[in-house]
């Protein structure tokens, strides 16, 4: 599961699946960038096709439904380029192997590179080693351990999605007296767990009738998720709100809420499953909204490495250059505008 030290500075994104090709447009010349004006009329990135870039994309292993639509989001983004050639890893969890992976796309002279490092200090090196190779590298999620090591950051937003969930459990809760509300978070030795629970936490400070009771830490599995929530219903016979954390926990979580026969409260999850949607949409359980965690980030990243590689702008800004941190915002889907994200949802 994505895991970032949370950057406040970032130029946020509107919504998932509004990928930074979104904001990305403008001049359509196909001329370089050597050629093309600058100033007022800097080139900024757009889909018509210019000079060739090579992109190496180092992502992780498949082992949950995000980390898989992290790496399909980055290579279908490619495939709608025909100016881009992908370079891309097998994806590993594993430090030294995907150091050594690389290492190879540097050897291999790409031109940008796309990192979601299996984790984020200990890669820092590889970065920097990319950097002063001169292959500007676009640091997906995890970060690196210096700004030194990237070029650019685009990630999504822990604290975010902790604090829109707590807001709209408030809104709905705000007239309950005595609400109470438990809490199903991730790996609790993980920083973006810590901050999911600390924007929980920050948001229902604003509902002074609204208690958490309980929180339970599962370890984003389906199996957790069910084993986790099964006690959390054990030990609290009433409650009014739970928050889960993400979404494929979730689906273990509605095993055991359905098991235990309880249908007494709503749920929010995280991330943007495409199971979650569907529910939300037949909304007939608990499950009623999931606050985003969005894998288009990848598509966003390609799109920001092709920019970086053909020396082209970000549109709508006054700014010459891509901004040095992009952070995604995390949206809460519900019935209201569940089919808007539903094409962007992943399994």
């Amino acid at each position: 599961m994505p895991e970032h030290i949370a950057s406040r500075r970032g130029l946020l994104f509107g919504a998932a699946g509004v990928s930074a090709g979104a904001f990305l447009t403008a001049c359509t010349s196909n001329e370089s960038a050597a050629d093309e004006p600058a100033a007022g009329d800097r080139p900024v990135a757009d889909d018509q096709p210019g000079r060739q870039v090579t992109i190496g994309f180092a992502g992780p292993q498949a082992d949950h439904g995000w980390l898989n639509a992290i790496n399909d989001n980055a290579r279908k983004r490619a495939k709608k380029y025909s100016d881009v050639t992908l370079e891309s890893t097998e994806g590993s969890n594993d430090t030294a192997q995907q150091i050594g992976q690389i290492e190879t796309l540097i050897n291999k002279k790409v031109d940008v590179l796309v990192v979601l490092p299996a984790d984020g200090k200990a890669l820092t090196q590889v970065g920097l080693k990319a950097m002063r190779a001169g292959i500007p590298v676009v640091n997906l999620d995890r970060v690196f351990n210096s700004p030194q090591a990237y070029r650019c950051w685009i990630g999504g937003d822990n604290y975010g999605m902790g604090l829109n969930a707590g807001h709209y459990i408030g809104g709905k809760l705000k007239d309950k007296p005595g609400a109470r509300v438990i809490e199903l978070a991730g790996l609790d030795n993980l920083e973006l767990t810590k901050q999911r629970t600390q924007g929980f936490d920050d948001a229902l400070k604003n509902y002074p009738n609204i208690k958490k009771v309980a929180r339970q830490a599962a370890d984003f599995t389906v199996e957790s998720g069910q084993a986790k929530m099964a006690q959390l219903l054990q030990a609290q016979s009433s409650f009014d709100a739970l928050w889960n954390h993400d979404d494929d926990q979730g689906i273990g979580a509605l095993r055991a809420i359905e098991q235990a026969g309880r249908d007494d409260f709503l749920m929010v999850g995280g991330a943007g499953a495409l199971s979650a949607f569907q529910a939300i949409e037949r909304d007939d359980g608990v499950l009623k909204a999931t606050v985003l965690y969005p894998p288009s980030m990848a598509a966003s990243a390609i799109d920001l490495a092709r920019a970086l590689g053909q020396g082209k702008g970000v549109g709508g800004l006054a700014e010459f250059e891509i901004p040095t941190s992009l952070t995604c915002y995390s949206a809460v889907v519900d019935k209201d505008n569940v089919d808007q994200y539903m094409s962007t949802g992943f399994e």
